[in-house]
């Protein structure tokens, strides 16, 4: 049987190839056929799912919830250490000081990234700010995002923590966080659909192990990961329940 994989639209471009290492020794270990199938952007992922198209996928935390209450996934495992954190930056040298400083009409540039965008939002609730009173103006990454804050065409930028970090130290010195979010137990998760649950327990097995072995360690190191945590039913569910409160 062939399956597919996928991969959030969110991860840093320069995994790219380490996702395609991490599906070549998965085949290997697994000894079936998965192609790796990457999309420019949730929307195109999303139909993709709906479609029942993908077997295997690392999903955001907001996409999480309906793979496993809509489409029958199971939750495999988690990056270790790694949460899904939220920033909201301005220019370095934009008058804006804090949130407050915010007033109605502020344009934001952010990606499509939906548990960023809802982490940022909640953010800037101490503002009075909602989405019906700013400017949101969507891109597709989080380079274009920082883009549009030097070139003054927005305000203010919703970005991933990760993605943050990875922006290119130029691009960093520019800009300057107002807020950053500290929920630690919402992250992107690595889950399986329904054709592959002959392999969970094989899953659940391989990926704890990984660094303990030299190849193993050497994929996780290009995926810019240390370790995948086993994750259990109890914590997906968790999860889900929480990110369905900030939704609400």
């Amino acid at each position: 049987m062939r399956y597919v994989m996928t991969v959030s639209p969110d991860f840093a471009p320069d995994r790219i190839a380490g996702w395609y290492i991490f599906n070549t020794w998965l085949q290997r270990q697994l000894g079936e056929h998965i192609h790796l199938e990457l999309y420019p952007d949730f929307a195109s992922q999303r139909e993709a799912i709906n479609n029942d198209e993908i077997d295997l996928i690392y999903a955001n935390p907001y996409d999480a919830a309906m793979l496993v209450r809509e489409k029958g996934f199971t939750a495999i495992a988690t990056p270790g250490n790694i949460s899904d954190e939220a920033i909201i930056a301005v220019a370095a040298a934009s008058p804006i000081q804090r949130v407050e400083d915010l007033r109605p009409g502020t344009r934001i540039a952010a990606t499509d990234d939906p548990d960023v965008n809802l982490i940022s939002m909640i953010m800037l609730e101490p503002a009075d700010l909602s989405i019906q009173n700013v400017e949101i103006q969507t891109v597709d990454t989080y380079v274009l995002v920082a883009k549009r804050l030097l070139q003054g065409k927005a305000d203010a930028g919703f970005f991933l923590k990760e993605a943050f970090a990875g922006l290119s130290g130029m691009i960093q010195r520019q800009l300057r966080q107002l807020v950053h979010s500290e929920i630690y137990v919402i992250r992107h998760v690595l889950l399986a659909g329904p054709r592959l649950q002959g392999h969970l327990n094989d899953l659940q097995e391989l990926l704890p192990a990984m660094p303990a072995d030299a190849k193993g360690k050497g994929v996780l190191a290009s995926m810019g990961l240390q370790r995948w945590e086993l994750q259990d039913q109890e914590d997906t569910e968790f999860m889900i329940d929480l990110m369905d409160t900030l939704v609400d």
